[in-house]
């Protein structure tokens, strides 16, 4: 590795851990230069700390909500610099895109394929606008809600213009009622906000959590803590990871005091509210 690409290593590092310059470069050393297994380096010698932030990378772009009669669409374009993404071709083909995912119900294979109002493919457009822009684009999700079953609600987090942003989230709740609905907008905010991996407890990848729990223990190792109580302290540490990443038990982002189970419960009436399905996409996260 050239001391150009170390320097810049360190630097995204730093930023991604908020860990000193030596800590970093040590870290990548032992790591032969991997930013993803120099971040577990540090947790593990507890010099870094949990955060979504230290194991993704940003990328820039869009994502785009649209909604007709309660059926609700997303789709995420990406591109290399936010530069681009405030490009009026970019927005007028993101704007169109939607139209067409929303139509298609979020089937990105068909659209691809589909054509566009210039009666071409939207894979040669994509690539006739990369070509014009000098920057690479990708669409690179979408998802679909129907109507059927529950309700949709969705929640645009910071937009740019009316169903365009950076952060939207979506959730489909069953059992709500007319004296209810504003509690969809709160819990899709609280969804933008909190950013939950799963609806329960049990709904978080396996994976996720066996990674979790192998850099607690070694975190806890580290520190110092005698060998008996290292299981002991990990059950808890994982525990609390649990709750925070699924929704039903991560705290109420609207009042600290009650969980987002509790305010579902309060707010049912003879139907009880059930979270049947949630996304959050945030622009360039887990790319």
């Amino acid at each position: 590795m050239s001391n150009k690409d170390l320097l810049d290593n360190i630097k995204k590092l730093r930023e991604m851990t908020g860990v000193g310059f030596k800590d970093c470069k040590i870290a990548l050393d032992e790591s032969s230069g991997d930013i993803e297994k120099s971040i577990e380096y540090l947790r593990k010698k507890g010099i870094a700390k949990a955060s979504k932030k230290m194991n993704r990378t940003a990328s820039e772009g869009l994502v785009l909500v649209k909604e007709i009669k309660g059926e609700v669409s997303v789709i995420e374009i990406n591109s290399e610099t936010d530069f681009v993404a405030k490009n009026q071709d970019f927005i007028s083909f993101c704007k169109e895109l939607s139209d067409l995912n929303y139509s298609l119900k979020g089937n990105l294979k068909k659209l691809n394929e589909t054509k566009m109002k210039n009666n071409k493919l939207v894979k040669d457009n994509l690539v006739a606008l990369i070509a014009k822009i000098g920057e690479k684009i990708t669409i690179r999700r979408a998802d679909f809600f129907d109507n059927t079953e529950g309700s949709n609600y969705f929640y645009v987090h910071s937009a740019l213009e009316k169903n365009i942003g950076k952060i939207i989230s979506v959730v489909k709740l069953k059992g709500m009622t007319k004296n209810n609905g504003e509690l969809g907008l709160k819990l899709a905010m609280h969804i933008a906000a909190s950013s939950p991996l799963a609806i329960d407890k049990g709904g978080i990848d396996q994976k996720i959590l066996d990674k979790e729990l192998e850099i607690i223990k070694a975190e806890i190792t580290n520190s110092g803590k005698p060998s008996g109580i290292v299981d002991k302290i990990s059950k808890g540490k994982i525990t609390k990871f649990i709750n925070d990443n699924s929704l039903l038990n991560q705290i109420w982002i609207l009042d600290p005091k009650k969980n987002v189970s509790e305010i579902l419960k309060e707010n049912s009436s003879d139907n009880k509210i059930q979270v049947l399905k949630f996304i959050r996409y945030k622009v360039g996260e887990g790319i």
